[in-house]
């Protein structure tokens, strides 16, 4: 009984000393303007904290990548889903920045390295964009960045910082304008990762595909038709699908107009303005190299 008096005094205390900040941004002036969606708008934007202005044309992206390279070191994929590429912005006139703000540059091995008009990414070298997770006492959406934001060759954070550091950056509600007062540094860059993971829900590709009797195999091929069609009917619109040499599916870009933010808004789904670099017919989508997946829960 005495075990049990400490054991609960002591989570008291863990609960009362956790800090939690709260990461999302100040829309209070949002109120009462007018709701239209971005790229779409008949008047003048007032508010680029309320609209997606700039990167209003939003790709939800996602890998099927079959092996991670980091499997000795327990970065596995999740089995029976694809995994997070990120939210890509592009600009209404089909123009897109990169690394669009270099003081919030957490990127440690920029691509590029170098912008076109000649600016030179250097690489980050402070504190991993983790301890900005836990700054603001979020381990659940750490491990499910964990789970189902993978990266390749190096440790998932690496992505996740280049992810905001190149993309973040260039979507106008998550400039820190958007957060006062009272910003807490790196509040919009676990907002960011929030908002990621919440539009990557919307889009269970590997269920769909699956839905469609379009399975991972190493001895069956697909036409593209088969998977655009399977996505469409659950999408209502065309994603680009990506593939490697033309054959070998790896990658889906879903297409969005945001009303509101890009927090909290509403996502349309559209049609993809990219032609897809799959072949018409023989599309591998392979199956996963055995120990590189782990069971999770969806």
């Amino acid at each position: 009984m005495l075990h049990l008096v400490i054991l609960g005094a002591l989570l008291v205390v863990s609960v009362v000393h956790a800090t939690f900040y709260p990461t999302y941004p100040n829309i209070k002036t949002c109120i009462g303007l007018p709701v239209q969606y971005s790229c779409e708008n008949t008047t003048v934007v007032t508010d680029s904290c309320c609209n997606v202005v700039r990167g209003g044309l939003v790709l939800q992206a996602q890998y099927w990548d079959t092996y991670t390279g980091l499997e000795s070191h327990g970065q596995l994929l999740p089995k029976g889903s694809w995994s997070i590429h990120g939210l890509l912005p592009v600009n209404c006139d089909g123009t897109f920045g990169q690394y669009c703000d270099l003081s919030r540059q957490y990127d440690p091995k920029p691509s590029p390295s170098t912008l076109p008009n000649g600016t030179v990414i250097t690489p980050y070298k402070g504190p991993s964009v983790k301890d900005f997770i836990h700054e603001f006492g979020r381990s659940d959406l750490l491990r499910y960045m964990d789970t189902f934001w993978i990266n390749q060759g190096a440790p998932n954070e690496e992505l996740w910082a280049r992810e905001f550091s190149k993309h973040g950056t260039c979507t106008s509600t998550f400039d820190v304008a958007c957060y006062e007062p009272g910003y807490k540094e790196h509040q919009e860059v676990v907002n960011f990762f929030e908002t990621v993971v919440k539009v990557f829900q919307m889009y269970p590709t590997y269920d769909m595909l699956a839905a469609a009797g379009i399975l991972p195999s190493n001895t069956t091929t697909y036409t593209r038709a088969q998977i655009a069609n399977a996505l469409y009917s659950q999408t209502g619109a065309d994603p680009w699908l990506g593939c490697h040499d033309g054959s070998a599916l790896e990658e889906i870009w879903y297409f969005h107009h945001v009303l509101g933010t890009e927090q909290y808004g509403n996502f349309k789904t559209l049609d993809s303005i990219t032609p897809s670099t799959c072949t018409e017919t023989g599309i591998w989508y392979y199956e996963r190299t055995p120990k590189s997946e782990k069971a999770v829960s969806h």
